[in-house]
């Protein structure tokens, strides 16, 4: 499915099997010499074909494409090494191109996961389902390193780069001034909240994002054009309901503890999920994988804010509040 959305810009919708986020929306801005891709799908037969349709209904042949990729998640950077041609430019940030090009730290991600409670068969069934693992772009990439404001000029197009991390440490956007379209990636969803997860100690993501949520804000956008799901015009309206989403899950995390100090896979156990699943027993170990890691970049931000304290005690991290409890509005994001 292809759909124009200004003279030379193209939204292509690439499918993404067994995924519940169905699809990728991959854009495509049309040169004369060049054509520019941002994002392409997983590295899966299905993406490929979808992608490669769309090229040649748009008359653009691989030798003259350069990529450009809002970020290392499969789904988005997958294709890339099948793409790739010797002319070819694959923009990315320094940050999310160094996670690209590294072998996944497999064991090492195990072990920070059984440190947050999650059991090893499910940590382990759960790694050998990832699309990171099975879809993901194989082989060293030779990168072109963009940063915050940064520019590519494409078809009289002047698209400016902006670092938005969160998402994942290295996320970018892509602002064009003139016509105020934000290709966003998955920094900002309409119909779904972006997932915000921690996957390593000392970091703090959930923070990172509520800042570049902050910082787009600043931007004069008319349209947004999503990563996933429909394109829309109320960005603003959009980060402030992301936000409230934010601000309810600190709030519900602060009413969970008792007097007993919890993991993180048992507090995200207690939270409720927007899942079609009554119970956590019945969520899918990917789901519920994720799920902890999205309790844990919660739980390091209302750490930071010391609303919640942790130990480290035989391999595991147990949290527990320090009782301060707070409204939604005394919770300052």
């Amino acid at each position: 499915m292809i759909t124009q959305i200004l003279p030379g810009i193209y939204s292509l919708r690439i499918p993404l099997p067994n995924n519940p986020l169905k699809y990728l929306n991959s854009y495509v801005i049309k040169g004369d010499s060049r054509s520019l891709v941002i994002d392409t799908g997983l590295n899966r037969r299905e993406c490929h074909d979808a992608l490669i349709r769309g090229l040649d209904s748009l008359s653009i042949s691989l030798g003259s494409v350069d990529f450009f990729l809002t970020h290392m998640h499969p789904d988005h950077s997958g294709l890339v090494p099948e793409l790739k041609t010797e002319t070819t430019s694959i923009y990315c940030s320094v940050e999310d191109a160094e996670i690209i090009n590294t072998p996944l730290e497999w064991g090492k991600m195990l072990d920070y996961a059984l440190s947050c409670g999650i059991p090893e068969t499910e940590m382990q069934q759960f790694g050998r389902g990832q699309q990171s693992i099975k879809y993901g772009p194989k082989g060293k990439l030779d990168f072109t390193y963009v940063k915050d404001k940064d520019e590519i000029n494409i078809n009289g197009y002047k698209f400016v780069c902006i670092s938005t991390p969160g998402h994942t440490r290295g996320h970018m956007c892509l602002y064009e001034p003139e016509h105020r379209i934000l290709i966003a990636g998955d920094h900002i969803l309409q119909e779904i909240t972006p997932n915000v997860a921690q996957w390593e100690e000392n970091t703090n993501p959930l923070k990172q994002y509520l800042e570049s949520l902050d910082k787009i804000s600043e931007y004069s956008v008319d349209l947004v054009l999503p990563g996933h799901r429909i394109s829309f015009h109320n960005m603003r309206q959009r980060i402030t309901e992301i936000k409230k989403h934010h601000k309810d899950r600190l709030l519900e995390l602060l009413q969970v503890f008792n007097t007993k100090p919890l993991t993180p896979y048992q507090i995200a156990s207690k939270i409720k999920w927007d899942l079609n699943y009554t119970d956590w027993e019945e969520i899918p170990l990917a789901q519920k994988a994720f799920a902890t890691t999205e309790a844990l970049a919660h739980l390091t931000y209302l750490q930071e804010k010391d609303l919640v304290e942790s130990e480290y005690k035989q391999g595991m991290y147990l949290y527990s509040s320090k009782g301060k409890f707070l409204s939604v509005n005394q919770l300052n994001l």
